[in-house]
């Protein structure tokens, strides 16, 4: 990590034009910089509208200067702001001035691990500005707020307090030896155990639902030549995106389309027809489609519910599945079968008449898909990362080897104290630096 000591700066507003653009520094001794930028002495916390001074004195650009006095700031540090025009090269130029004046440019989410390294936030906190600033749907966006409001943090806090306090109960008849565990020490410290496992697993089920909120869910559509994989695609996204014809290998290669599904956001990929062909570009099309069948979250089997039985490109494409991929079978074209749009289980396979055309039975999809994808309306919906989901998956793991170790209570305090790191893991409470700088390194420069 660099260090503390250095002033750093960068612009905190996204590239390109605009009406606005913010160039941020953090760091000791501000004042001194802001007076030689602006010619005027700047109070903490009020903006003062004023000239961006070059090294001749004439004007940079123009707009507000703030101040903020340590540790009253995002840092933590002395923060100055100076928002001024939004144009590439104005905003350079100020940016320079800050560098020439002693300060050096910031590495990515640098601003965001100071705030973590002066304990302005925990790490969980730092990982959901970013969340919020990538969310790409409301419910997302809500969240991450949540995170970094620290709602999160505070959950595994209070698990991890309660874990302490079942350490003590335990270490203690460890340090006293002579002590014997009775049946009333061993059943409350099997009542606590249980109590946390259940928290453990309720955080873990709604940091997957964030999960899900965070990263969408692959979901590829595959049918044979014609079954209506493009309108499907069109009538999802609500936009002409693919290419609708009669002609067989229409599509040709995959297209995806990143769409939301009641706010839950889904990547949706529409593959070429698997089929035999000896088209080539047909063909590498054909390998993409099941290459995304690999990685699917679930895959929409795309039939002709106007042909009266199955087609062989049909049973071909039934055979090439991945077996443990969730599926559901969409019989499209009603409008021309006179089926009525409904959901049937067949075989424990879940089948649900449509029509693309005419957006019949689609509301049905809709629920089935985030049914499938493992989502349901919750409140309390943590933002989550892998890692969190593997830390969360970890401590659950101690603690249930934990339940068969009672008897052994060196054994039993070990797996608490391993499930007391792995959760704190999650809030930076323990944490190897070369794990935040790979946290960091993906914020943005002036965050």
């Amino acid at each position: 990590m660099a260090s503390k000591l250095d002033n750093i700066a960068a612009i905190a507003t996204a590239p390109g034009r605009g009406g606005i653009g913010v160039v941020r520094v953090s760091g000791r001794g501000l004042a001194e910089m802001a007076f030689v930028l602006t010619g005027k002495q700047l109070v903490p916390r009020f903006a003062t509208y004023t000239p961006f001074l070059a090294a001749d004195g004439t004007a940079l650009d123009q707009g507000i200067a703030l101040i903020f006095s340590a540790p009253h700031s995002y840092t933590g540090e002395e923060i100055l702001e100076l928002q001024g025009h939004g144009g590439p090269a104005v905003l350079q130029s100020v940016l320079q001035r800050c560098l020439d004046l002693g300060a050096r440019l910031a590495q990515p989410g640098e601003f965001t691990q100071r705030a973590f390294l002066n304990d302005k936030i925990d790490l969980a906190q730092a990982e959901s500005v970013a969340d919020l600033i990538d969310a790409t749907t409301e419910q997302a966006a809500r969240s991450a707020m949540r995170s970094l409001q620290g709602e999160f943090s505070t959950t595994i806090n209070d698990v991890v307090a309660r874990l302490i306090d079942l350490r003590m109960l335990v270490e203690a008849t460890l340090d006293f030896p002579e002590e014997e565990i009775g049946d009333s020490d061993r059943q409350l410290c099997a009542s606590k155990l249980i109590s946390v496992l259940q928290e453990v697993g309720r955080i873990e089920g709604l940091a997957k639902l964030g999960s899900i909120l965070r990263e969408g869910a692959q979901v590829v559509l595959v049918g044979a030549p014609n079954a209506g994989k493009s309108s499907l695609l069109n009538r999802l996204a609500g936009e002409e995106i693919a290419l609708v014809s009669d002609v067989p290998g229409t599509t040709r290669d995959s297209i995806r389309q990143a769409l939301q599904v009641k706010g839950v956001p889904l990547h949706l990929i529409d593959t070429a027809g698997l089929r035999e062909t000896a088209d080539e570009v047909e063909l590498m099309g054909i390998a993409r489609t099941q290459l995304a069948l690999t990685r699917a979250d679930v895959v929409l089997v795309l039939l002709d519910e106007s042909q009266q039985r199955a087609e062989p490109d049909d049973r071909a494409i039934l055979e090439q599945l991945p077996a443990k991929v969730p599926r559901l079978y969409l019989h499209n074209k009603i409008d021309l079968s006179g089926h009525l749009a409904s959901v049937e289980i067949r075989n424990g396979e879940c089948h649900l008449f449509l029509s693309a055309k005419t957006g019949e039975g689609m509301e049905m999809l809709q629920d089935k898909l985030l049914e499938n994808i493992g989502w349901h309306q919750e409140t309390g919906v943590f933002m989550a990362r892998t890692r969190h989901l593997e830390a969360l998956s970890r401590a659950g793991q101690h603690l249930i080897a934990a339940k068969h170790l009672l008897d052994h209570p060196e054994l039993f305090a070990e797996e608490l104290r391993q499930a007391q790191s792995d959760l704190n893991a999650i809030t930076g409470e323990f944490t190897a630096d070369d794990l935040l700088g790979e946290i960091f390194s993906r914020f943005c420069i002036g965050k």
